[in-house]
């Protein structure tokens, strides 16, 4: 499965990209994650439908001091798995 998110609210300045890194490599979740110009996040994991639907639940939360105001979600049940690993994109 793979997700695509647009991740809103105070989500930069707080450590959410790295937070987000983290949580994906305990998952086992491969995909990237980025901060976008408008001050949003946007993040892709893909990955066994069950970690990837935890990720998303978690990415409502993030790190301590986000305030996730809204989250965009796009979801793929067939997917190609292009990606061999999570990074944190620049």
């Amino acid at each position: 499965m793979r997700a695509h998110l647009i991740i809103y609210g105070i989500v930069q300045g707080v450590g959410y990209r790295y937070s987000t890194y983290r949580r994906a490599l305990q998952l086992g979740l491969k995909g990237w994650v980025r901060n976008r110009e408008d001050g949003s996040v946007e993040a892709v994991f893909e990955g066994q439908p069950e970690k990837v639907e935890e990720m998303i639940r978690w990415c409502y939360t993030g790190p301590r001091g986000a305030r996730v105001t809204k989250i965009d979600v796009k979801k793929e049940e067939d997917v190609d798995n292009i990606f061999v690993n999570f990074e944190i994109r620049f």
